[in-house]
């Protein structure tokens, strides 16, 4: 399973080497959970579930002389580029050769990029890039969607954490890596690409085309909430992040803020010495952040720093996309500051990642330690468990809906039993959920779209579709439970 960010190649979270924590960090997000996400879904440059530590070093790479074991590779070369039948491509060979030898480790957060695709990775790790917003990864011979960016193309066209995108323009990308699949998926802004989609959990696919945009870094989102309680949201470990959330808090104390939500869902990881740096405004001085530790199980820990320390009752929302940097960071503040987490088990992604460039322009990189907690524990796909686990709502796990497909009344499909399962969870009576177009699911979209100023015709598709999902989702904001749950912690300290 490798994970890129299609940020399309978001961060280039893998990068770096294990000689000083300074690198990157990056993991899946959210279950889409039509929840707190307009549906993005741009993910940048590689941000594969990866935590880098370090500077990124380069390698010469020479000739290796008197090794035998390279003596097969060697002939093999020799004997397609002289005798196969058509002519070949030495460096698509090379290139070949490489990826396969990375492959053959079995390792998801190990891989191999050619001159192209890590010139989208190192793009991406800029303030801004031009895609259609969502995180990917390879899993099981499919690409899937790891997580939407928060306000891309990608959010609110409706794609969610686990759908499987099977076609790119009709292209089946069906056993492509992440990053080739990104290669196809970024664009230009204001062109658009149709994905062929399998909704997470159906049978069924549907089709959309989103129009790419510029997706701006922005990495933190601050509200002040009732009773002097802030919400921060960060969604991902980016190259200002550390900057944006001293900021926003600042904000936060001018408006009264009392205490604190650090919201990590769906953060699907990032830079680690933004980690660090995070951690450290709520970890004591002389307290462990994180521990990593090599093939030979040395141990090196990061401990906190005086400085800069938030000092308000805090609390962390953590859920199944919550991974490497954030990951990171939750562990740092539940067990070295006593601040508890609030939500889902989160991701898993306990490896470390060094990346080398070469000369020209391709790019390799490769697990080379573990991080543990600062208890020392490795939660490598095993996740980290909040003391408070909250359920979202049903509702908020429903599959998108194809805005491009017709519904109408004596329809029959999965897709409006899911629009009658919306219209119900947003307000209105549909009649019984069975997935049957009838007379009363057509009463409850016309009273749908006539609240929405829509043209009222009964039938489901277009702007009604996409209506519908969106007010789904502000429904799931608005009830959001593990907010509530993290306000009801907060109000007892």
């Amino acid at each position: 399973m490798k994970v890129v960010n299609v940020l399309e190649e978001e961060k280039k979270d893998i990068d770096s080497s294990t000689e000083n924590i300074n690198g990157f960090i990056r993991m899946k997000k959210f279950t889409f959970v039509m929840l707190i996400f307009i549906l993005v879904f741009a993910t940048a440059g590689v941000t594969t579930l990866v935590l880098a530590f370090g500077d990124k070093k380069a390698v010469n790479v020479g000739v290796a002389n008197n090794r035998p074991e390279f003596n097969k590779l060697y002939e093999v070369y020799d004997k397609l580029e002289s005798s196969y039948y058509k002519k070949v491509d030495k460096k698509t060979l090379i290139n070949g050769a490489i990826n396969g030898m990375v492959d053959s480790l079995g390792d998801p957060y190990s891989d191999y990029m050619s001159e192209d695709e890590a010139k989208q990775f190192n793009e991406s790790i800029s303030s801004s890039f031009e895609g259609i917003g969502a995180e990917i990864q390879e899993k099981d011979g499919f690409i899937t969607v790891v997580s939407p960016i928060k306000g891309s193309p990608a959010e609110k066209a409706g794609l969610k954490p686990n759908d499987k995108i099977l076609a790119v323009n009709d292209k089946s990308i069906r056993g492509m890596s992440a990053n080739e699949a990104v290669l196809l998926i970024r664009g230009k802004k204001g062109t658009s690409v149709k994905l062929t989609i399998q909704p997470a959990g159906s049978k069924e696919t549907a089709e959309m085309t989103i129009v790419r945009d510029t997706i701006p870094i922005n990495t933190v989102y601050a509200e002040m909430m009732k009773n002097g309680v802030a919400k921060v949201q960060i969604t991902s470990f980016s190259n200002n992040t550390y900057d944006e959330l001293v900021k926003a808090l600042d904000e936060m104390d001018k408006k009264g803020m009392k205490s604190l939500i650090l919201d990590l869902r769906q953060n699907p990881g990032g830079l680690l010495n933004q980690a660090l740096e995070i951690s450290n405004l709520f970890v004591p001085e002389g307290k462990t952040i994180v521990q990593t530790e090599d093939r030979n199980g040395k141990r090196d820990q990061e401990v906190a720093k005086a400085g800069k320390k938030i000092n308000v009752p805090a609390v962390v929302l953590i859920d199944e996309g919550s991974a490497s940097a954030s990951e990171i960071t939750a562990a740092a503040l539940n067990e070295s500051a006593g601040i508890p987490l609030i939500g889902h088990k989160s991701f898993g992604k306990g490896t470390v990642q060094t990346a080398t460039d070469f000369k020209d322009g391709s790019d390799v990189k490769f697990t080379v330690a573990k991080w543990l907690t600062p208890n020392g524990e490795w939660i490598h796909e095993k996740g980290i468990e909040p003391e408070y686990k909250v359920d979202l709502p049903k509702y908020a796990n429903l599959p998108i809906i194809d805005p491009s497909k017709k519904w109408k009344k004596s329809d029959v499909s999965s897709n409006i039993k899911t629009a009658e399962q919306m219209l119900k969870a947003v307000g209105y009576n549909p009649g019984k959920v069975d997935g049957l177009y009838d007379s009363q699911t057509e009463k409850a979209v016309q009273a749908f779209q006539k609240a929405e100023h829509l043209k009222v015709n009964g039938i489901l598709e277009g702007d009604t579709t996409i209506e519908l999902m969106n007010k789904l989702r502000e429904k799931i904001i608005k009830d959001d439970p593990q907010v509530k749950k993290a306000t009801e912690v907060l109000s007892k300290k």
